[in-house]
């Protein structure tokens, strides 16, 4: 009798929807589910949710996806975790949930920032964390509550991720996987576990944190009642997965030291592979765990990237037009955009410049520049705030970086390939995966079952690189434009600062 082929599961429980993705032991993609929820900004710089939407979309996606693929519910042997990152989740001693978590991009936490620099010392918080204290991070959030809802301090017992309450709920057990759990800005980034010195310097509590796990280790099974909530089969293993930076890498192959991928979506992230872990001086590079056991990675993330094409596009046209119809325009402009130039930093930045209050721009309009000039200086603004990600990464000591993969909407451009080829100077690669984090969910716990020997292996034999965009005759004239657009910023940055307080 043929025994049915092994399926997996990746969840990837993002900040607007939880996708569940099939796939079989060859990493054919047999169905893709999504559950679709917001998150609320009751107060401005705010943004919370409530854990219970991830888990209803987990099990309406996973029974979607089932559905839909078409195969026996037991034929699933194995699922993946991934989501977004740095989200606070706090629970009561019985598992119940405290407050609404609260999200990666929230801002509200300035002040619980300076005290831990102030308590640990920058320097030396970066060289044990491999980060800065910022703002979309654990840590604060958790004396933020410390200082702002004391009560519900005092009841804390067990702190979370937001992909670990999709765990909690499916196994039963508390665990995370060491590359989100690194995100919190709590860890020993080279021991790849908890800092108890750290959290006792913060005024934690050390079993508040959950035990870790490498991204492809089993951290529980399926229970009785998530069994009977998903249709699934009981005692399904559930792996660690990763957060949902390093569960897009292994899902584009960047697993291995000399990749470098680029996340072309609405935040722009550079992320880049290492057998040690790196960590910039400043902290303006995230040095985080990889999914990857034994790994690290340097990451570095401008947070609107496609997004100011598309702020771009709605703020200027009440008629909404496609993306093709706005580039194609661009395509006509000439490189440098007439003089014209943009900052990208329409909400803020964090690589290279950790500042919420960098503001975005046009500098250098004149009565020449046209639509296609504007259009084109938003791309190639985007292309340079990427490059500033890269030579951050050498001056950390990165190097021999063999190749760069792009993925996200914004990689199916050709006109902006082009121009991101030409403003780093180096060829770029798109791939054949398309489904980025869910699918290196689902492929860590293919790899976690056995299917794969390694994560490495398991990439080399899903993944494949497309063709490649080489630089081109512009490469030299944006070399140029490159050095002009890095002297904005701290020209204008002290009048970014002032704004605020005079409309206030």
């Amino acid at each position: 009798m043929e025994t049915a082929s092994p399926y997996f599961i990746g969840i990837d429980s993002s900040t607007t929807a939880t996708k569940a993705i099939l796939i079989d032991r060859e990493g054919k993609i047999i169905a893709i589910a999504s559950s679709e929820y917001s998150f609320e900004t009751p107060f401005p710089l705010w943004s919370e949710q409530d854990p219970q939407l991830w888990w209803n979309a987990t099990v309406e996606s996973i029974r979607q996806a089932v559905k839909a693929g078409g195969i026996a519910p037991q034929d699933v042997k194995g699922i993946g975790l991934t989501g977004q990152m740095h989200g606070l989740v706090i629970l009561d001693q019985d598992g119940q949930v405290l407050r609404p978590a609260i999200l990666w991009n929230d801002q509200r936490t300035q002040r619980q920032c300076d005290f831990i620099r102030e308590v640990i010392g920058k320097k030396e918080f970066i060289q044990l964390t491999g980060n800065d204290a910022l703002t979309g991070f654990t840590a604060p959030k958790i004396l933020w509550v410390r200082d702002e809802e004391p009560e519900i301090y005092r009841k804390i017992a067990h702190v979370l991720l937001p992909k670990d309450y999709v765990r909690l709920k499916l196994t039963g057990e508390y665990a995370i996987d060491r590359a989100d759990g690194s995100g919190t800005v709590l860890f020993d980034l080279a021991r790849r576990d908890w800092s108890s010195e750290l959290i006792q310097k913060l005024g934690m509590q050390r079993e508040w944190f959950p035990p870790t796990f490498e991204g492809t280790a089993a951290t529980g099974r399926l229970t009785q009642a998530a069994a009977a909530a998903t249709g699934l089969s009981e005692g399904i293993p559930v792996f660690a997965g990763g957060g949902d930076q390093s569960a897009a890498a292994v899902g584009t192959g960047a697993v291995e030291e000399g990749i470098v991928s680029i996340s072309l979506g609405t935040s722009g992230v550079v992320f880049a592979t290492a057998d040690h872990p790196f960590i910039e001086p400043e902290g303006r590079l995230h040095a985080f765990c990889h999914a990857v056991p034994g790994k690290w990675h340097l990451m570095g993330v401008m947070l609107s990237a496609a997004g100011s094409l598309r702020w771009f596009r709605d703020t200027f046209f009440k008629e909404k037009i496609s993306y093709d119809e706005i580039v194609s325009a661009a395509a006509q402009s000439p490189a440098g955009s007439q003089g014209l130039l943009f900052m990208p930093y329409l909400t803020g930045e964090r690589t290279p410049y950790p500042d919420p209050l960098a503001r975005g721009g046009f500098v250098g309009i004149t009565v020449r520049n046209t639509f296609g000039d504007f259009t084109r200086a938003v791309l190639e603004g985007v292309a340079f705030g990427l490059r500033d990600s890269f030579e951050l990464m050498k001056g950390a000591g990165l190097s021999g970086i063999d190749h760069v993969r792009i993925t996200g909407g914004g990689a199916r451009n050709p006109t902006w390939l082009q121009i991101i080829a030409d403003v780093l100077n180096t060829q770029i690669y798109t791939v054949d995966s398309e489904e980025g984090a869910a699918f290196g969910a689902a492929l860590l716990a293919a790899t976690g079952a056995g299917v794969f020997s390694t994560v490495e292996e398991a990439c080399r034999n899903t993944i494949h690189r497309m063709e490649g965009v080489k630089p081109g005759e512009n490469a030299s004239l944006y070399e140029e434009l490159y050095g002009e657009y890095r002297s904005l910023y701290p020209a204008l940055k002290d009048g970014f600062h002032r704004l605020p307080k005079i409309l206030d």
